[in-house]
């Protein structure tokens, strides 16, 4: 076997190969997206303008020159995790335990990120602390975003607000662009349907990942978005060349993605290993497998990370719950699993895109992920933004469901952490 071994080497004539393409003049491929990096100003230009628009009182004041309601709803949020009114971590701890000094006893090094989706409305947050703080819960301390790019930005701010939230709660979030062939320029795709449906990433095809390009750096320099979703092979490629070029972007990969195997996850992070910077660093923070995967990929997928030099730079979000229609055959619900393997596997993400199947399932409208493609106007004009708000919430219960199991299991979570101190 050690023979066979030695004749999967990489000789370095191949990897000469490689970056002959890379660096060749010639080389239209990689060429356009070096032109749109220097339409921007450049890496270092493209960094500053990115961190100007993220800084939190720019983005507030953003907010008040538009005259957005979610103005007041920030200095609301921000009032109450400066008086403490969140729960905190030991009191949640006792509550949950028992046990006032039991911090000490919970496994903090495989804690577990508590994440939630799809936070659609920047009011859906504010609802969703006012429910934390009257029932001492847990905010999640990653929401992912599917929501309409150029809708958000639009409405009264939403992108601003949502933006500065997460810097006044403590917390990551992933925005979804809008470049995703969705928009008629994808022979194959006859309607969202067909997204859900077949995974193994969504297409982009001809020159759409040079729009992808243009349009992550016009959200990255305007609104300091730095988190998107990928969902296709070639703007994972896109994105792992602007991080080498030296643009701080970073990204998750989508579960439409379709990596349900050892061997999926090894050439995902291969990749990622090899555009790395000289410090270790990629672009890719998130890594989310298929919802078939089972905790011996999940294992062995952390063996690939570990070996790697990844484990502390690549999440796993793990889906816990899906929503009840459209995605997943239902009853859905990996929460034991997540126990199980979290003992042993560092940096998860507990991902909830559902509520708990018996929950979600009994609502006269149950979460739907097709819901995530409908207009604003739409969601409206059907009277479907307070059924909507309460499939958040409904993923907020299960959030917290999770976080409880996790606890009384003897294992940390990350949760918004400005607010649980």
């Amino acid at each position: 076997m050690n023979d066979l071994r030695q004749q999967l080497k990489i000789s370095q004539d191949r990897l000469n190969e490689v970056n002959a393409l890379l660096t060749d003049p010639d080389n239209e491929t990689i060429s356009r997206i070096l032109e749109i990096v220097e339409k921007y100003g450049g890496p270092r230009e493209i960094n500053r303008k990115a961190a100007e628009a993220r800084k939190l009182d720019n983005l507030v004041t953003r907010l008040k020159q538009i005259n957005s309601p979610y103005a007041a709803d920030l200095d609301w949020l921000t009032e109450q995790r400066d008086n403490g009114t969140f729960v905190s971590m030991a009191d949640y701890y006792d509550r949950v335990l028992g046990d006032r000094d039991a911090v000490a006893k919970i496994n903090q090094n495989n804690a577990v990120t508590l994440e939630i989706s799809a936070l659609q409305y920047f009011p859906w947050l504010i609802a969703e602390a006012r429910k934390s703080i009257t029932n001492m819960e847990l905010m999640p301390g990653r929401y992912i975003r599917v929501r309409n790019m150029k809708e958000q930005t639009a409405d009264n701010g939403d992108i601003l607000a949502t933006a500065a939230a997460m810097q006044i709660v403590g917390a990551t979030y992933v925005e979804t662009l809008d470049t995703k062939g969705t928009d008629g320029s994808n022979v194959h795709l006859g309607g969202p349907e067909c997204i859900t449906g077949y995974f193994g990433g969504i297409g982009q095809p001809n020159e759409y990942p040079y729009k992808w390009v243009e349009e992550y750096l016009l959200y990255y320099t305007n609104y300091g978005v730095r988190q998107v979703l990928n969902i296709n092979s070639g703007t994972i490629l896109a994105a792992y060349l602007l991080h080498k070029l030296g643009v701080d972007n970073e990204f998750k990969i989508s579960v439409f993605m379709g990596n349900d195997n050892p061997l999926a996850v090894f050439w995902t992070l291969m990749a990622a290993r090899l555009f790395a910077r000289d410090d270790g660093t990629t672009s890719l923070i998130g890594f989310n497998l298929s919802n078939s995967a089972d905790n011996w990929t999940l294992r062995q997928a952390a063996q690939i990370r570990q070996s790697l030099g990844l484990e502390k730079v690549v999440r796993f979000e793990h889906h816990i719950t899906e929503t009840q229609k459209s995605i997943v055959r239902q009853p859905y619900n990996r929460r034991d699993e997540l126990i199980e393997v979290a003992r042993d596997v560092a940096n998860i993400a507990a991902k909830h895109e559902g509520g708990d199947p018996e929950i979600d399932g009994s609502r006269q409208h149950p979460s739907d992920i097709l819901d995530y493609f409908m207009p604003q106007e739409e969601v409206v004009s059907q009277g479907l933004m307070d059924a909507l708000q309460l499939n958040y919430l409904d993923k907020h219960d299960a959030v917290n469901c999770t976080a409880k199991a996790l606890v009384k299991a003897g294992i940390g979570v990350v949760c918004a952490w400005n607010l649980h101190k």
